[in-house]
């Protein structure tokens, strides 16, 4: 006689075969939650012999880490039976009998026999998978980091190109500030040295001339601007020279203790000669008179602010200098009642080379005042200024002490 295959299926045979086969690990429980049945694959999966676990809580196969909550699980399991697969979302793990814990994927489904209630599990021992995961994620993670690590380098290659970028166009600016300085400085000293050269010339001529004529008068004021031009020009050459030894680091901060009163009235009678018919500098100092300062760089300072000040005022004016000793700094001053700085030139005013558009008919290099900058920050000091035009200007210098 022939069955069918339904025939077979429907069968106590058709079960038997399903449940003994099934590469699954198959196992059934009571309300009780004791396992009454476990099929080959169960058995081996979790290390345990044919019939060993009949009677067994199902908490035998579960991790004691997880066994007081999957309690309470099973018990709301019992409440509300319904077929479902566990862990979604969630790592499951079996507890083999040996005591090693390896992942498992299962799911559940109840069925009733004579009022009696029974829970069906489906075990798949997913190792292989999870190790493929976590290979995967391993190399997610490795090529993230290459990832990473390469965008990290480009970024810096970035940064090095952007930093070279910028170093460069410094450069650049520097070089074409240094070009029009050139430019600026060949323009100034065709200038400046060509008229008091073209005055001695002329002075020299004319001095032989009235040599001969025994005009002794004529003869000196000559002989006195060959001497005003020689002066201009050393005047011209010291500032240069100022500029070079501050470029290369060779100007030093040496402090010394001396009496600022007696130091400024020698730099007010060597500045004397230097005024214009008329002009008067008058000095006063309040407090101690005992400073430490290095003299050579305040003598600078001083003796072209007053000149300064005599070259753009007119004759017959006042320059006023004072210093007044504090607690713990020297202030100075220099007022004059010359032409003035307009608004638009006082922020170069002490740019190199830089000369006021009112004063560019009077004599001098655009130096002077560049200079006395650098010398003060030497000494720690600090400068400002206000300025009318037409109306005089004022310096005011400040050195801690």
């Amino acid at each position: 006689m022939e069955f069918s295959r339904v025939d077979i299926m429907d069968g106590k045979q058709g079960f038997d075969a399903i449940f003994h086969f099934a590469t699954e690990g198959i196992l059934v429980t009571n309300e009780k939650s004791e396992i009454i049945l476990s099929n080959p694959s169960l058995n081996k999966l979790f290390g345990y012999e044919s019939n060993e676990l009949i009677g067994q809580k199902i908490e035998v196969l579960v991790p004691k880490r997880y066994a007081i909550n999957h309690i309470s699980q099973r018990d709301e399991f019992q409440k509300n039976p319904h077929s479902r697969a566990m862990g979604a979302g969630v790592n499951l793990f079996g507890l083999n009998k040996s005591g090693k814990e390896f992942p498992v994927e299962i799911s559940l489904s109840t069925y009733v026999v004579d009022d009696k209630r029974f829970v069906v599990a489906f075990i798949l021992d997913i190792s292989l998978r999870k190790a493929a995961e976590e290979k995967l994620k391993n190399y997610s993670a490795d090529l993230e980091k290459k990832v990473t690590n390469r965008t990290l380098i480009l970024q810096e290659a970035i940064n090095e190109l952007e930093k070279t970028k910028f170093e460069l166009n410094e450069a650049l600016e520097k070089e074409k500030e240094l070009n029009e300085m050139k430019s600026r400085f060949v323009s100034m000293a065709s200038h400046e040295f060509r008229t008091p050269l073209a005055t001695i010339i002329s002075s020299l001529s004319l001095v032989k001339t009235y040599g001969d004529k025994n005009d002794s008068e004529k003869q000196d004021k000559h002989i006195n601007k060959i001497k005003s031009s020689i002066t201009n020009l050393t005047d011209i050459l010291n500032d240069f020279l100022s500029i070079s030894k501050l470029e290369e680091g060779k100007v030093e901060n040496i402090r010394e203790d001396f009496l600022i009163d007696l130091f400024v009235n020698d730099i007010v009678s060597e500045t004397q000669s230097l005024c214009k018919s008329g002009q008067k500098i008058d000095y006063s100092h309040e407090g101690d008179t005992i400073i430490s300062l290095d003299k050579k760089m305040l003598k600078n300072i001083l003796f072209n602010l007053l000149s300064n000040a005599a070259k753009f005022s007119n004759a017959d004016s006042i320059i006023n200098i004072r210093t007044q000793r504090t607690d713990d700094c020297l202030k100075l001053s220099v007022e004059d009642q010359g032409i003035g700085i307009s608004k638009k030139d006082q922020k170069h005013l002490f740019q190199r080379f830089f000369r006021a558009k009112n004063a560019s008919n009077i004599q001098g290099t655009g130096l002077g005042l560049n200079i006395i900058e650098n010398y003060i920050e030497l000494m720690d000091g600090t400068i400002s200024f206000k300025s009318e035009e037409n109306k005089g200007t004022i310096f005011n210098i400040q050195f801690p002490q």
